[in-house]
């Protein structure tokens, strides 16, 4: 059987342009053939004033439409149609690459017309698809990855085809084993300390991964990669990971182990204890952290004129005005220089300060976007708000000062130890601020200055939309306190013993933690 075959240099006429079409008969004598040109069904012999007669065989046209020729030498007549209904082939879903175990199809598509088609695959793949539509592949190897291309057989009329559509890639791999990172990547930190738990995929940053971890934690989005956490040492664990698209998932991860200590918070003390220095006595100012054997090197930070060595402690033989002020500690392990203490402060009042600085809200935790005012007092005209940040900087401006009240819209950056300090140099004590960067998690309400000795004290939990909570868990230096819910914790007579780090629970979440200070009458340590 022969049919006449039918060529375009265009499947598209350009606008303006023209197609040149070329029509021939494969037989074994190819001359004297004789060639007709119809177009669409109508049988209608395509005229000069449609087409430009290029040769026996050829004709240029600028008229879309659906063409076929008649070549004939006496006996017998071949006849062949093209048409413009180019398939295109899909993916569905519509992912080029995709992985192993995955479930895909592959669809040829032609449109226009209620033509019923019989269809014809073209593939590198190992696997060849079926003759039909659409190739639906359950389970995905290596061996469906190649090109992908499609062609149409009219079925009543077997020798009328389309062209072949432009191929699609197909893509079958195998993600590489997910990994867990911690930012910052300490696997050593402490109570109180933030850390990003993250899981990476590589080499599949372009899919829509799910995920799942081990230990599941409560509130996080299964579509993130990662979760923030102000550790406490429940926190303590090994952490795992896998992603998931559909019903195609990864290996497990490699555990990583994150170990969490006590807080080795410092404790900066005068020695001797004394609320008031007079010029020209000795004082020394000590920074001492408690716990463990581990040897630590320290760095000190103070608002006075004097920077102290990076020792453990500071001796001032011969006390003058330019060392008050407030004085910062922390440590940082000798084994592991990344690991460092929070920092810890203590005023040194060369003369018995006359300034003092309140907080509206009276709290240490803030949530974002909250008006936070705090008023210098005492008989001073000239003030300034002092600020020492988490990264160790000094600052001494205030946004909107009005008068001797600093109004701050909070942010995460404004976490700081704040004081007043007036025009003749006068100190106030200092206090926390804490801005919680969770607006959906609650903040614990406690007192900004030192409880003292003998007092009551109540804490409470508040969310930024219910300030008032029941079912309240409540920890003090991350020890469940009672293993019952309440409304508030009360301590009706304060000791020293109460010092230490506190937080709430609610609903699954924690608050952050806050160093709650008890001081004695002559007491000054912050």
């Amino acid at each position: 059987l022969t049919f006449a075959k039918l060529r375009a240099d265009n499947t598209a006429v350009p606008l303006g342009g023209s197609v040149t079409l070329t029509c021939s008969v494969n037989h074994s004598s190819s001359s004297g053939w004789k060639y007709d040109w119809y177009i669409e069904n109508s049988g209608v012999l395509v005229s000069p004033e449609d087409a430009v007669f290029l040769s026996n065989g050829q004709i240029r046209v600028s008229q879309g439409g659906h063409y076929w020729c008649i070549g004939e030498r006496v006996n017998p007549v071949y006849s062949s149609e093209y048409t413009s209904n180019r398939p295109v082939v899909t993916l569905y879903p519509n992912w080029s690459e995709i992985y192993r175990g995955e479930t895909i199809t592959v669809r040829c598509e032609i449109h226009g017309g209620d033509t019923e088609w019989d269809y014809e695959w073209e593939t590198n793949s190992i696997i060849k698809p079926p003759n039909q539509s659409e190739y639906r592949i359950r389970s995905a190897s290596s061996s469906n990855s190649g090109n992908y291309r499609c062609k149409g057989r009219m079925k009543s009329s077997q020798h009328k085809t389309t062209e072949w559509s432009d191929s699609v890639t197909l893509t079958v791999s195998i993600p590489s084993k997910p990994t867990v990172t911690l930012q910052p990547s300490w696997t050593q930190i402490y109570s109180g300390e933030t850390v990003t738990v993250r899981c990476e995929i590589q080499g599949g940053e372009g899919a829509q991964w799910t995920y799942e971890w081990k230990p599941a934690k409560l509130n996080t989005p299964p579509t993130s990669n990662e979760y923030r956490i102000t550790v406490t040492e429940s926190d303590s664990g090994g952490y795992s990971c896998r992603g998931r698209r559909d019903y195609f998932f990864t290996e497990w991860s490699d555990i990583i182990t994150l170990t969490v200590s006590s807080s080795n918070r410092p404790v900066v003390t005068l020695h001797p204890n004394w609320s008031e220095i007079y010029k020209g006595e000795t004082i020394t100012v000590r920074c001492e952290i408690h716990g463990g054997d581990t040897e630590w090197d320290y760095e000190w930070a103070t608002s006075s004129s004097h920077q102290p060595p990076n020792q453990n402690e500071y001796k001032i033989n011969s006390v003058s005005t330019s060392h008050h002020g407030h004085y910062w500690c922390k440590g940082r392990m000798r084994s592991a220089q990344q690991n460092s203490t929070m920092w810890t402060s203590v005023t040194l009042n060369y003369v018995l300060s006359a300034a003092s600085l309140t907080v509206s809200p009276d709290r240490v935790q803030h949530f974002t976007s909250d008006s936070v005012s705090l008023t210098c007092e005492g008989n001073f005209t000239e003030w300034r708000v002092m600020k020492f940040s988490e990264d160790g900087r000094l600052y001494s401006d205030c946004r909107r000062m009005t008068g001797s009240t600093c109004n701050i819209n909070t942010s995460k950056s404004d976490t700081a130890v704040y004081w007043c300090e007036s025009g003749s140099g006068e100190f106030s004590s200092a206090v926390n601020i804490t801005v919680q960067n969770d607006g959906n998690g609650p903040i614990l309400v406690s007192p900004v200055h030192p409880v003292t000795e003998g007092a009551s004290v109540s804490l409470s939990c508040s969310l930024r939309t219910q300030k008032i909570l029941s079912n309240v868990f409540f920890y003090h230096n991350d020890k469940l306190i009672q293993n019952d819910p309440r409304g508030e914790l009360k301590i009706s007579a304060v000791s020293k013993s109460d010092e230490g780090f506190y937080k709430c629970q609610y609903s699954g979440r924690e608050s952050a933690q806050s160093w709650m200070s008890v001081k004695g009458e002559q007491d000054q340590n912050i």
